[in-house]
């Protein structure tokens, strides 16, 4: 048993609107027209497409499998034919396209051959790597592939969290799976505790919710498991956050740059342990989840959506109110302002809010900084907002970095308290992407350099051995030259050689004695003086063929 509750520092209590959906049983919604699945369905990693065109899938066929350690496998949501691989517009504050799978439902909705997973008999690295396989991610809204969470850490895991705060304003999806699937979380936390090594399991839930306080301990009694604890925390924004939900429940600070595995301590959603039981117990792949629909809507309410649902074929459901003029996907906190309602239900998508000018007002002109104090004040990170907002503002992305931008969680208490109406979030989310993608130049950059860097000395290499390979020849030959034989000694050669050779030695015999043997013509009635000037040519020609013989003999 927890002795005591610790606190936090930090933090705002706004009003909650938790009243308009958590009282509505969840719906499962209908199957829509067509389904857009991102193969980014988080910010570190995008899986690898295994369908083309054309083709015809399954509900829970893996249509996109893990790629890179931080990466987690897509599945169809339902049976039908792919009609399009092709960029599509995602929820992002971007508004930018991502390569997505376009299905066409063909209403059968015919599920895979599914088998359960004996996670008992399997090693810990088996069972990651099943749930790597099932798509299973954080469901809170970050999307954190879950198989790299369930990692033993640096000492071991003694102590499991799950995280069923669901702190922020209007997002009711975590209180009623509570309410309505309590047995199956829990059933997943002791499969998440085998696979960890974890000592204890402990259920975090904000003190507004006692319906799902009392349905977790309901089921937590049903398992007789004495480290199985469900504590109510204080409600307070943002006690859902993971360091201040470890803070709450363990009194574990985690300082700068850590994590709670390097303290023995793990927290997990409650939305994830339900997936991890239904992927285990099941074999279902992660193809929907629980969000809620909330905000200025007539029948707000909590859905079991199927992912890549668009969402403007979704809102249909809660029937939004007329005077809506924007939409949000998350909460108010800390949600996204969706730039189109073509965007699909991702993973991450826990809520979808409309606004309205009078429920949401159009936020004040920003103002400037009057360094009041009261975003650090509020920070529950503990941080200097104030010395951030300088710094990205000013693009001085390295003093940023040294007053702990990436200890930033984005939960918006800054903004919430800022008198000027600064948007400070905004600001923090600038300058991490910024840096993200300066490092992401530099990496490229510096893989081009090594590159140019390898071909020179691979052609400087190749320049050596060439002028290696040359002289060695070189002094071959030079050696064999000086080791040749001369014309005094007697080479070998062959049988056909010494025949060719005899041949033309006759030849020329037989043409010698045919010039010996020929006599003149036309010799008759010649002068004196014209015999001797024939004698004088016939003596020299005897003369050349005499000189000729050495010659004759060489080439013999």
């Amino acid at each position: 048993m927890i002795s005591k509750l610790f606190n936090f520092k930090g933090g705002v209590k706004p009003a909650s609107h938790k009243d308009e959906s958590a009282n509505t049983p969840i719906v499962v919604a209908p199957l829509p027209s067509q389904l857009i699945i991102p193969l980014r369905q988080s910010a570190r990693a995008m899986a690898h497409c295994l369908v083309e065109p054309g083709q015809i899938v399954l509900k829970g066929e893996m249509i996109a499998a893990a790629e890179g350690p931080m990466g987690t496998a897509v599945h169809a949501p339902t049976s039908g034919t792919v009609r399009a691989i092709e960029p599509q517009p995602v929820p992002h504050p971007s508004g930018l396209p991502a390569p997505s799978i376009v299905i066409d439902p063909d209403g059968n909705d015919r599920w895979i051959e599914l088998k359960p997973f004996d996670y008992r008999s399997a090693t810990a690295e088996q069972t990651r790597n099943y749930l790597r396989d099932s798509g299973i991610v954080g469901l809170g809204g970050a999307g954190f592939p879950s198989h790299v969470k369930l990692g033993p850490g640096e000492k071991g895991i003694e102590t499991l969290i799950l995280n069923g705060a669901e702190c922020e304003p209007w997002i009711t999806c975590d209180d009623r799976l509570m309410r309505e699937r309590a047995d199956m979380i829990l059933a997943g936390a002791l499969i998440m505790r085998h696979v960890t090594g974890a000592r204890r399991i402990l259920v975090g839930i904000e003190d507004n919710k006692p319906q799902a306080v009392a349905s977790m301990r309901a089921a937590a009694e049903k398992l007789a498991e004495p480290e199985v604890e469900v504590v109510p925390v204080p409600t307070r924004y943002p006690a859902g956050g993971e360091k201040q939900l470890i803070r709450v429940l363990t009194g574990i600070e985690i300082p700068y740059g850590k994590l709670g595995t390097h303290y023995g301590v793990q927290c997990f959603n409650v939305g994830s342990a339900h997936a991890v039981y239904r992927a285990i117990t099941h074999g279902e792949p992660l193809i929907s989840r629980v969000l809620t629909l909330s905000g200025n809507m007539a029948k707000p309410g909590n859905f079991e959506v199927r992912i890549g649902t668009p969402i403007g074929e979704l809102l249909a459901l809660a029937e939004p109110r007329a005077d809506t003029d924007r939409y949000l996907m998350g909460g108010p906190m800390m949600g996204v302002t969706l730039l189109s309602l073509d965007n699909p239900v991702v993973k991450g998508t826990n809520c979808i809010l409309a606004g309205s000018p009078a429920l949401f007002p159009p936020p004040p002109p920003e103002m400037p900084c009057i360094r009041c104090g009261a975003c650090a004040l509020a920070c529950p990170a503990e941080l200097q907002p104030f010395e951030l907002y300088w710094f990205s503002r000013a693009r001085i992305f390295g003093k940023a970095q040294e007053y702990k931008l990436f200890d930033c969680i984005e939960c918006g208490c800054c903004s919430y308290v800022c008198p000027s109406r600064i948007p400070l979030v905004d600001y923090f989310r600038f300058a991490k992407g910024e840096i993200w993608a300066r490092e992401k130049e530099k990496a490229a950059a510096d893989i081009a350099r090594e590159r140019y860097e390898f071909r020179l000395a691979r052609e400087e290499r190749e320049k050596l051995e060439k002028a290696a390979k040359l002289a060695a020849k070189t002094a071959a030959g030079r050696q064999k030259a000086a080791t040749a034989p001369t014309e005094t000694d007697n080479p070998v050669t062959s049988p056909e050689e010494d025949a060719k050779k005899a041949l033309i030695a006759a030849a020329l015999e037989r043409v010698r004695a045919q010039q010996v043997e020929t006599q003149p013509e036309n010799t008759a009635d010649l002068t004196p003086e014209q015999l001797a000037e024939i004698t004088a040519i016939e003596q020299r020609r005897a003369e050349i063929r005499e000189m000729a013989k050495p010659h004759l003999r060489q080439d013999d």
